[in-house]
């Protein structure tokens, strides 16, 4: 019997035992096959045949001899990570991210490039395109597998569509997944950007090793992705961790983009603080932000960051009234899921200790002493590649999931069958 039909006709506990084994050596849990067999509880003659059946199909191989317990020192067994690669893009509202990273989500190539996402899907994805055909395009890539894609609205994971993204006109059920994957005939996977985010720090950042994680993105907009018990967790529909669209004042005065008021984001984030940054600098209030502003002609959420270590003090206000929201908001986020860890990214955490002091003392203040006990914020270490890594992460275990691996393991690879994430 071949590679191929061993592969092709697994029975469903059979999968679960490949999928067991190639998780556990992807991750680096076990690398021989007595550890397999001892960390997995299954049988030494299922570890054999299972390992067998990923060396035949390329995704594992045997390096040199373990350590040996007594008896015939073990074989060391390999994830090959090298087998393949995935195209990952990153889209906030004012950059686009891309890179394409390997088996194991480490980022081969990544670029970055400023993009006003409010130019719609069909410009925004041709800009999308072109990058990942230069990126094809250089020495040494391997295959690609798949594409991981995440965009800043909420996404319908059933279709891989936006579904009335308040940042994001024209692109309400854009069909992104199904252009991609006719583009370049390989799975696609679609999701908010702040998911991907939280998946990244949760596999390669700070969130190693934990169970329990909030990744909160302060940029243009606000969102959360949230990592439960280990896996991302995204509501029945796929748009849970929209927090920027809570209610956090009851003021009519500021009109979010979503349509409604008093929300967390058209207070505390990026385009908030430009906002009030410029009537500040307009009204004579900030010498220092007026100078900004006659020399730019407009202001970002960096300018008040900036103008906040000067020791301005309507930066330094806008700043802690920011973060005092943000934190306020997170507190209820805390006492309702009680996460070990916060981790704070986008461009607007990037504005220094003041913003993350804010929102510290907020959380700690409003927060039930046992929830906070162990509790950690700090921001991301991966900066922009968190969204890309995660974006790889979420294509490969999606691939390497039982209810994939199954329908592509016989073939070497997904190549050519966008339909497998349908």
């Amino acid at each position: 019997m071949t590679a191929t039909d061993r592969g092709a006709s697994l029975p469903p506990e059979q999968l679960d035992a490949l999928v067991t084994v190639l998780d556990m050596v992807r991750s680096g849990e076990a690398c021989t096959r007595p550890e397999l067999g001892r960390r997995s509880g299954l049988g030494r003659t299922v570890v054999t045949q299972r390992v067998g059946h990923l060396i035949d199909s390329g995704l594992v191989e045997e390096g040199s001899l373990g350590p040996s317990t007594g008896g015939r020192a073990p074989r060391q067994l390999r994830f090959r990570a090298e087998a393949g690669a995935v195209l990952v893009a990153e889209l906030g509202a004012t950059s686009i991210g891309v890179g394409i990273t390997d088996l194991a989500g480490r980022l081969l190539h990544h670029s970055e490039r400023p993009w006003d996402i409010a130019a719609g899907p069909e410009a925004s994805l041709e800009q999308v395109e072109a990058s990942f055909d230069e990126l094809r395009a250089k020495p040494d890539i391997p295959k690609v597998w798949g594409i991981g894609i995440g965009v800043p609205g909420p996404v319908e994971m059933a279709t891989g569509r936006p579904v009335a993204p308040p940042i994001m006109p024209g692109w309400d059920r854009y069909p992104v997944r199904d252009r991609l994957g006719a583009q370049y005939g390989v799975p696609v996977c679609v999701d908010n950007e702040v998911n991907a985010m939280a998946l990244g720090e949760y596999r390669a950042g700070l969130g190693q090793g934990l169970r329990d994680l909030i990744y909160l993105k302060l940029g243009t907009g606000i969102g959360a992705g949230l990592i439960s018990g280990g896996r991302p967790h995204r509501g029945a529909q796929g748009c849970a961790g929209d927090v920027g669209h809570v209610a956090v004042v009851d003021d009519t005065d500021v009109v979010c983009r979503c349509g409604n008021v008093g929300c967390l984001e058209a207070l505390a984030g990026g385009a908030a603080l430009a906002r009030d940054a410029t009537t500040a600098a307009t009204g004579g209030q900030s010498p220092l932000l007026a100078e900004r502003l006659a020399a730019q002609g407009h202001l970002k959420a960096e300018d008040v960051a900036r103008a906040a270590e000067y020791g301005d003090p309507v930066s330094v206000e806008l700043l802690t009234r920011s973060g005092r929201l943000v934190g306020t908001m997170l507190a209820t986020l805390v006492n309702f899921y009680n996460p070990s860890l916060v981790v704070i990214g986008g461009g607007v955490a990037a504005s220094g200790d003041l913003l993350l002091s804010a929102i510290r003392q907020a959380v700690y203040r409003r927060s039930l002493p046992l929830a906070t006990r162990n509790l950690r914020i700090a921001r991301s270490p991966l900066d922009d590649r968190a969204g890309l890594m995660g974006a790889g992460f979420m294509v490969v275990d999606e691939l390497f999931s039982t209810a994939r691996i199954g329908t592509w393991i016989a073939d070497g690879s997904p190549a050519g069958r966008p339909e497998l994430t349908a």
